[in-house]
């Protein structure tokens, strides 16, 4: 057979990041979320078989799919928080039987590894480097692949090798983490008719919860008290990408009652790059480091990444900079984690807001609540102060 090799967008969303990285693919995907049965706003399953075997549905491109109910055989591909959120919807990462190497990288560093360790013995070897072996995949017999909604390329690669296929969007809702997590779980709802009623409604509440009580703390701020929080997506000598009006910090900042000091940045997530004469130009109040990068606060406050000079930045001889939470997956983009991040960043950027915010003893009682299980310390800690590992796309 014939060798064919799939080429994904060098910046994995999702980014998701978008992965985004989640983040390969950013598309104008229009999702419909419904459960088997019953149709939620925005969407509806089309039809589903009599025999409950395979449903008809419609993904994040618009796009009519037939299914397989419950599969047993699933691979994930550049939707990098999915494989995350998957184990967590089904308690068990049993039936992924492939993903890619940077959400392998998530979580084995993070609390996910500990708490579902099959996780770690998923296949990460359809993937060279950043390209997609179909012939690998295809060997795989995998009842659906899943992939970020915005790569058009991929998807026809898929539907050519003739594979189940559905595109997940990690950017239709604006970058509104909450709205896109519970999106996400609408779309599973459809493919898991079988699964009861988890965990998941849990997250939307405290979410919700978390992010109306953080609005009102911070609805009398007056403007000229408001932070401006500057967020390194990825930095190391050769690049600097941040978040511009078009990616999750400005959800983010929004979120928290800050500014996104790099608002006027109109591109998407790849293309935001920065020169350090902007940061000199915005001079930030805080900055925040995602776990897209290896870059450690220390690193910027010793000046360790190339020839760049921060001593100058009001968030560095403030001693405000912070490292972004590592919980089950990377905290930036959509996913279990959200309400824990939402109490993380309010309080680092407004400690004196926030004062009563114990995060450690909150994100205890989180996971207690969603996964039945008590986080250690020294889990915790590694959740708050993640290793360089952590940053590693592949």
């Amino acid at each position: 057979m014939k060798k064919i090799i799939i080429k994904n967008n060098p910046l994995k969303f999702t980014a998701f990041a978008l992965s985004l990285l989640l983040l390969s693919g950013c598309g104008n995907a229009s999702a419909d979320n419904g459960v088997t049965g019953e149709v939620r706003s925005g969407s509806a399953v089309t039809s589903v078989a009599e025999d409950a075997k395979t449903v008809e549905l419609t993904d994040h491109m618009d796009r009519q799919v037939t299914v397989p109910t419950n599969p047993q055989n699933v691979v994930i591909l550049d939707i990098l928080p999915l494989p995350s959120v998957l184990t967590i919807y089904l308690g068990s990462a049993k039936t992924i039987k492939a993903m890619e190497p940077a959400s392998m990288n998530a979580a084995k560093n993070s609390v996910l590894g500990d708490l579902f360790p099959e996780i770690q013995d998923v296949s990460t070897d359809i993937m060279s480097n950043e390209d997609v072996n179909i012939e690998s995949l295809m060997a795989m017999n995998p009842d659906v692949v899943f992939f970020n909604a915005g790569n058009k390329e991929l998807c026809e690669k898929l539907e050519n090798a003739g594979l189940t296929c559905v595109g997940v969007s990690p950017v239709k809702w604006n970058y509104d983490c909450i709205r896109t997590y519970n999106e996400w779980i609408a779309l599973l709802d459809q493919i898991y008719p079988d699964r009861t009623a988890g965990n998941e409604k849990t997250v939307d509440a405290y979410a919700n919860e978390i992010y109306d009580e953080i609005q009102d703390r911070v609805a009398s701020l007056e403007e000229k008290d408001r932070q401006k929080v500057l967020f390194l997506f990825q930095y190391d000598e050769n690049t600097m990408i941040t978040s511009g009006s078009s990616f999750f910090g400005q959800w983010w900042c929004d979120a928290v009652g800050a500014k996104n000091a790099a608002e006027e940045v109109a591109a998407d997530n790849s293309n935001a790059k920065i020169t350090m004469e902007q940061v000199y130009k915005w001079d930030p109040d805080v900055i925040i480091i995602t776990n897209f990068t290896g870059t450690q606060p220390e690193d910027i406050y010793n000046n360790a990444i190339g020839d760049d000079d921060w001593s100058g930045v009001k968030a560095v001889k403030e001693k405000r900079v912070y490292k972004m939470p590592m919980g089950s997956y990377r905290s930036y983009t959509p996913g279990v984690d959200t309400p824990m991040t939402l109490q993380w960043l309010a309080q680092a950027v407004y400690p004196e807001i926030f004062t009563d915010y114990d995060v450690k003893e909150k994100v205890k009682d989180y996971y207690k609540t969603i996964y039945g299980v008590t986080l250690t310390d020294e889990q915790v800690n590694r959740m708050y102060t993640p290793n360089r590992d952590a940053g590693k796309m592949n």
